[in-house]
């Protein structure tokens, strides 16, 4: 067993229980011994940690037997008969956290929490669990100051570049599964906010600019890691597309744009997931704060969307008692500023109704029961590293997107003499993204808010193994001289660049940072075949893109993205990944030419600390409205560098044959033909173009699906197309409707390469 296998392995043991962590320390010691040492010492550690897992005997309590713990009932039915039981004061617990580490003074309760972003308390005597939450974008949050280890997976957006429900599955179920390891048993990832604005800090934590696939995406992650017995959660609602004063701006935006762009991609994800939990986000919409707006907490999630579970706060997102208890907010977090003695009294002093609590109080305890939280209690077990790296790995493969490949420079000949890899850290590791989403790397401690980390994933020690007769060699991106006299002396040149990006801020621009441009072009300038792997969390420009031989988006590769990347480049792995986002020319060409800013003020003023008179201090208006994404440049006849569905492959794909048939549902059949001489897996995208009469953008994504085809094998795919894709929202009739007329329908591998179209009529 590898000696950084045997590490990893350990930190996952030592999560098992605290006790543990002496263990640990001993055996820690013999690991670089050799081998026939390693293993009883692995054995030794086993012995003396796996007796933690026995459950100590206690006496059956005495709700084992309550009515509520009738597994035949339904999830509603047994949220009810708890309501009864409860006393006003275990009522005004569940809708509030009890804080978390770092915020604000900790409170009596605080030696209850898991060391997550915060908890809620049960009702122990009533067999009502407490509530652990972890962030949990692209991997379980805070593990090394907690002695445990998490995977980092891809990025978000780099694993909806694959496309792939059933990936998006995997991820799901592999937080869950870690999750539930260790000791919690609710998730705040889940993030669907549209790339309305590609500076924004937190894109890479989102899915993507089309609704469709974000929504088909995040849903599917949802539900595959609800699956594993935590509450699932789906973020942040609504229209929070930029960090730059994201607690006090005002998102100005019709309720058509809405609608149609990111309400859509949360309706599907909710659809197809049924999360228990929706986080409602920070900004404002309209005038009214997220977290306090009855059109977006009460019209749309409950009336429209039919949404059963809880609505919580982002961390300080809450502003107010009475108008966001009515407006539909149920639980406050991290804290109780208004959601606990505040609330209380004005539930004794009528202002709130007791019915209006117990609504709140009821959607909580039923996502508890619906999550299966009550019925099968979190243990803390081992996580299976070996098997969170291997999806982590697979993801990622599925999930790089070549970009350019000129003269076949790639795939990369396993004999070749001489390599060069340059650029920062790509002798030891792959950046990741930050903020709240920030995973732990083993063996490294907790990261400070907004660092910069890098999980270690070599690319020059994968490049070795791949090539192990060549002779490869790295530099730095300091020296820009000497990177381009070792490139000179190479058959290839592999440069990593980086663009990191964090909650919390936004970028300047869509330039890769700290020199890197002038790096890559002087690189390629001394050998022609150089190749750029950019890790990402947003997309780039790219001025040296003519002069490089080929380029592959790997966005954030999570804890084996070296390894992935390694296996794209010497073609053990067919790229098949496209991209979920659009990539300008510049950002002259997006919608807003700059980010706005918030006007100057003290930080102590921030509406997260305000009482009940906070308002947005700013606005942005999204006046492009329903053009969000590729919408926005086919519409305005904006050129770009790489358009959304992107993506090529070491083969070719043709196709042919489109039918479209319509009734009371839509499905779109053709053909694709592998053309080339390797097997791939093709992405094929159905876009329909609307009459002109429903005033759209020249088209939109209304379905796809990824098609694995063996050298000149030929398959038939069907797409059904729903309704509501296909529809429009109509403001004064409050709802989607279909617009009578002419729809053509387009299919092929991105959105600007579609050689089938198909004109129907539909009414």
């Amino acid at each position: 067993m590898p000696a950084h296998t045997i590490y990893l392995y350990t930190c996952a043991v030592t999560s098992v229980h605290k006790n543990a962590l002496g263990w640990y320390s001993m055996i820690s010691n013999l690991f670089w011994r050799p081998r026939k040492t390693v293993v009883p010492a692995l054995a030794l550690l086993a012995a003396f940690t796996f007796p933690v897992f026995a459950q100590r005997s206690r006496p059956e309590p005495a709700w084992a037997h309550a009515a509520w713990m009738n597994k035949s009932l339904s999830a509603d039915e047994r949220a009810d008969l708890v309501l009864k039981e409860l006393t006003l004061d275990e009522k005004i617990d569940l809708i509030h956290g009890e804080g978390m580490p770092g915020w604000g003074k900790p409170k009596p309760n605080y030696y209850l929490g898991n060391g997550g972003a915060g908890f809620v308390l049960g009702v122990d005597r009533l067999g009502i669990p407490i509530i652990q939450m972890s962030d949990a974008a692209y991997g379980v949050r805070s593990s090394a100051m907690n002695g445990r280890y998490s995977t980092a997976l891809p990025s978000n957006v780099g694993a909806a570049a694959s496309w792939d429900p059933e990936a998006a599955c995997q991820y799901g179920a592999l937080i869950g599964r870690e999750l539930r390891a260790q000791g919690y048993n609710m998730t705040l990832g889940g993030g669907v906010n549209l790339t309305r604005e590609p500076r924004n800090g937190r894109t890479f934590e989102y899915q993507g600019e089309d609704p469709v696939l974000a929504g088909t995406l995040v849903g599917n992650r949802i539900k595959c890691e609800q699956g594993q017995h935590v509450i699932g959660d789906i973020k942040h609602y609504a229209v929070n597309d930029q960090e730059s004063g994201r607690n006090e701006v005002d998102a100005i935006i019709s309720k058509r744009a809405m609608q149609e762009t990111d309400l859509l991609a949360f309706d599907i994800g909710i659809r197809i997931g049924d999360p228990q939990a929706v986080m409602c986000s920070y900004n404002a919409i309209n005038g009214d704060f997220a977290c306090e707006n009855k059109y977006l907490l009460t019209d749309v999630l409950r009336k429209q969307w039919n949404f059963k579970g809880f609505v919580l706060s982002d961390w300080g997102g809450t502003h107010s008692t009475i108008k966001a208890s009515a407006a539909g907010l149920d639980n406050e977090e991290p804290q109780e500023n208004f959601y606990g003695a505040s609330y209380k009294k004005a539930v004794e002093d009528g202002k709130i109704p007791v019915a209006e609590l117990d609504e709140h109080v009821h959607r909580i305890l039923r996502a508890e029961f619906a999550a299966g939280l009550v019925d099968n209690p979190v243990s803390k077990s081992v996580v299976d590293v070996e098997g969170g790296l291997d999806t982590a790995q697979h993801i990622e493969e599925s999930s790089i997107v070549l970009l350019k490949n000129s003269k076949h420079l790639l795939p990369l000949d396993k004999h070749l003499k001489t390599i060069a890899i340059i650029g920062d850290h790509a002798d030891m590791g792959m950046i990741s993204g930050g903020g709240s989403a920030q995973v732990d790397p083993p063996g490294t401690g907790n990261p400070h808010w907004l660092e910069h980390v890098w999980f270690p994933t070599s690319p020059l020690k994968t490049v070795i193994a791949k090539a192990p007769t060549a002779r490869v060699e790295y530099a730095s991106s300091a020296d820009v001289a000497a990177a381009a006299a070792l490139a000179k002396r190479s058959d290839v040149a592999i440069v990593y660049a980086q663009q990191w990006t964090s909650e919390g801020m936004d970028l300047p621009n869509l330039s890769l940072p700290d020199n890197q441009d002038a790096l890559i072009a002087a690189v390629a300038a001394a050998n022609p075949k150089t190749i750029v792997i950019l890790e990402t969390g947003t997309a780039v420009t790219m001025p040296w893109l003519d002069q490089v031989g080929a380029v592959a988006e790997a966005w954030y590769g999570g804890s084996r993205g070296a390894e992935a990347v390694a296996n794209v480049l010497f073609g053990d792995v067919n790229p098949s990944g496209k991209l979920p986002m659009t990539f300008p020319k510049s950002e002259a060409d997006v919608p807003h030419q700059t980010v706005v800013q918030p006007p100057p003020h003290s930080e102590s003023a921030s509406p997260v600390m305000r009482g009940e008179d906070a308002k947005p201090s700013f606005a942005v208006h999204y006046d492009e409205g329903v053009k969000v994404g590729y919408k926005w440049y086919d519409a305005e006849k904006k050129p770009v560098l790489f358009p959304f569905g992107f993506g090529l492959s070491y083969t070719t794909f043709s196709y042919k044959d489109l039918q479209v048939s319509s009734g009371s549902s839509t499905t779109v059949t053709f053909t694709i033909t592998n053309t080339g001489k390797s097997a791939g897996t093709e992405i094929a995208e159905v876009y329909a173009a609307l009459p002109a009469a429903a005033e759209e953008p020249p088209k939109r994504l209304v379905g796809f699906t990824r098609v694995k085809l063996a050298p000149g094998e030929s398959k038939s795919v069907s797409v059904a197309v729903e309704p509501k894709f296909l529809s429009i929202f109509d403001e004064a009739a409050d709802g989607f409707k279909l617009v009578p007329g002419s729809y053509t329908f387009m299919v092929g591998g991105s959105s600007q390469e579609l050689p089938l179209t198909k004109a129907v009529n539909l009414n």
